[in-house]
């Protein structure tokens, strides 16, 4: 089993609920940020690293989604009958992505600064880490109003708290997802797995970071993606 990533999950399957008017009849990753879709913003970062591929799962309203991304040469795996959360959907996706750690990233996000991508895979220590999550100070975040979901000691092992938010983007080993019995299930068990065996690992994004899953983001991202100091 290899010990570096090579393969990206992306997370499109999501109803975009907060998206509110935005998706009624269209997937959330297909809303327009910039004049592009929200996806492309993601897909640039993912090609910035030139994985061997990415795997993007589908549920909610997927053909205009798949078909955007399959002219991409972005594999896509649909969803059906139920949405499987991030859990389960990264491991429906595994005959795709093949063994040993993957990247994970969600599609409802604007990073300015370094490829946080880059910034994973530069930090990645197999030896030490199970899942390396990429965190966002709460000064750096734009458009979220929660308190940050952990806290990061000064090794960079995570503990469940108030402090910098998950920016979803990881490095994740999947041997642990063979362990949940669960169909559907968010990463959050896995990660609940990892934090008792103080295997999860935070790095600290140096850029600015936008959460675009609702409607007051995206004038936030445009502005970031402009430059304007927002």
């Amino acid at each position: 089993m290899r010990d570096t990533p090579d393969a990206i999950m992306m997370f499109a399957a999501g109803f975009g609920t907060r998206m509110k008017h935005l998706t009624q009849n269209q997937p959330k990753p297909m809303v327009p940020v910039a004049g592009r879709p929200l996806v492309d913003h993601a897909l640039d970062l993912a090609r910035g690293i030139s994985p061997a591929r990415i795997v993007a799962n589908l549920h909610y309203l997927p053909d205009q989604l798949e078909a955007h991304l399959k002219a991409q040469n972005v594999q896509t795996v649909i969803e059906t009958p139920q949405i499987l959360d991030t859990g389960g959907g990264l491991r429906n996706a595994l005959p795709m992505l093949g063994t040993g750690p993957v990247f994970t990233m969600n599609s409802d996000a604007i990073w300015a600064g370094v490829n946080p991508l880059e910034m994973l895979h530069n930090a990645w220590d197999p030896a030490r880490m199970d899942a390396l999550l990429m965190t966002v100070p709460l000064e750096n975040t734009l458009g979220h109003g929660g308190t940050g979901d952990f806290t990061r000691a000064a090794d960079g092992r995570l503990q469940r708290g108030p402090g910098e938010v998950y920016g979803g983007a990881q490095i994740i080993k999947t041997d642990l997802l063979a362990d949940i019995e669960a169909e559907a299930f968010s990463l959050n068990l896995l990660w609940d797995m990892m934090l008792a065996r103080g295997t999860l690992f935070g790095l600290p994004y140096s850029g600015r970071w936008c959460d675009v899953g609702h409607p007051g983001g995206i004038p936030l991202a445009e502005s970031l993606l402009a430059g304007a100091d927002v």
